[in-house]
């Protein structure tokens, strides 16, 4: 019971939320976006000391006070992320259109031209979210692969949000099917990459100079069907525009190369930490993306050590 309430009080913020966003102007929705974040910063001492831990272990060279700083942008565009999208998907074509500028989509209309589909893949970076709905704007309607939240009713509604520009959402149970079915019917797929993994189809790779466990999903369906692997981050412009980039797509490695499926992983991994040091603030710090060093990072520190270093 104790845990419907909850459900029900969530989705009832994250409405009233949006019904309030959508009657601000940019400026005051992207105020009220990174105030959520800010909030959330001071009050979630467990995720803020992982992000930045994290973000010391990636730049070494950074200061603490910086390593700071990039943590309370990354919480506080989290809350603009959040807040762009309950406005976003609200609005009609056209209006979306509007805010919208693409780099690169006639990439993706080359790889379609092949006949067996393309697999767009990014990670928790940016506006992604955003992005799969501009991506149907200008080009044909995507398959998202996607984890169910926790929360039904607030599952129920970023999945409505997610298909209001007729993309479609793919969920992990019988993924591997309807994903082939997608390519085979040369429709494009989209698979985020950057979170922690665990099982037998894990690849382990380096990012930013670390070993990360990454699906091995991407490069294995790549290497079967043939679909190019085109990477793809949404950056943010002033005036509450975005840039939908698609870079080229991966160069696939010869057929005689050792570990093909690690190696097609570490190459799409690469292209997403060269986006995340451009943009630290853009990416999910506050993910535990690397675990097996946790205790050697002292993500595992007493509570009042670690609350004395992040404040």
């Amino acid at each position: 019971m104790r845990r419907a309430t909850r459900h029900r009080l969530e989705y009832g913020l994250v409405r009233a939320t949006r019904a309030l966003a959508r009657r601000l102007p940019d400026r005051g929705a992207a105020a009220l976006g990174a105030g959520i974040g800010r909030v959330f910063y001071v009050l979630d001492g467990a995720h803020r000391r992982v992000a930045i831990e994290q973000l010391r272990a990636a730049f070494p060279v950074r200061s603490i006070d910086e390593c700071r700083a990039i943590a309370r942008a990354t919480f506080a565009h989290f809350g603009r992320l959040l807040v762009a999208l309950l406005r976003f998907s609200a609005l009609s074509r056209e209006e979306m259109r509007a805010r919208i500028e693409y780099d690169g989509e006639d990439r993706v209309r080359a790889a379609l031209a092949a006949g067996k589909g393309a697999i767009i893949f990014s990670g928790h970076f940016g506006y992604w979210e955003l992005h799969g709905l501009a991506h149907a704007l200008a080009l044909p309607p995507l398959s998202v692969l996607a984890r169910p939240l926790d929360n039904p009713l607030l599952n129920d509604l970023l999945e409505e949000m997610r298909a209001a520009t007729g993309n479609k959402v793919i969920y992990r149970q019988g993924a591997i099917r309807r994903v082939l079915r997608a390519l085979d019917a040369n429709e494009c797929v989209a698979i985020l990459i950057d979170q922690h993994m665990h099982g037998s189809d894990v690849v382990t790779v380096d990012f930013f100079n670390r070993p990360a466990a990454t699906t091995s999903a991407l490069a294995a369906l790549a290497l079967r069907t043939g679909a190019p692997l085109i990477p793809a981050f949404a950056l943010p412009l002033p005036r509450g525009r975005y840039r939908m980039v698609y870079e080229h797509p991966i160069e696939l490695p010869a057929a005689g190369a050792a570990d093909l499926v690690r190696e097609v992983t570490q190459r799409c991994t690469d292209v997403l930490e060269m986006y995340v040091r451009r943009h630290p603030q853009l990416w999910l710090w506050m993910h535990r993306r690397w675990r097996d060093d946790d205790r050697e990072l002292g993500l595992f520190r007493p509570r009042a050590a670690a609350d004395a270093e992040s404040e």
